[in-house]
């Protein structure tokens, strides 16, 4: 059985969660806990273009206190 992270021809939606991360995620698998789709069903490279663009700050980001 193939990574289902890792098929070119599959599709794929992109999550974050509130501490700014970003995750390549295969469109059929149910959205975990705490995540929510920030990029509709898409190709693979197109979910990887979004998130080339849009997270640029590894760093999570911190609750203010």
């Amino acid at each position: 059985m193939s990574n289902p992270f890792e098929q070119e021809d599959g599709k794929y939606v992109v999550l974050s969660n509130q501490a700014g991360q970003h995750s390549l995620w295969p469109s059929f698998a149910e959205v975990p806990a705490g995540w929510v789709v920030a990029h509709g069903e898409n190709s693979r490279q197109s979910c990887l273009d979004y998130v080339e663009r849009n997270w640029t700050e590894m760093k999570p980001l911190t609750p203010a206190e």
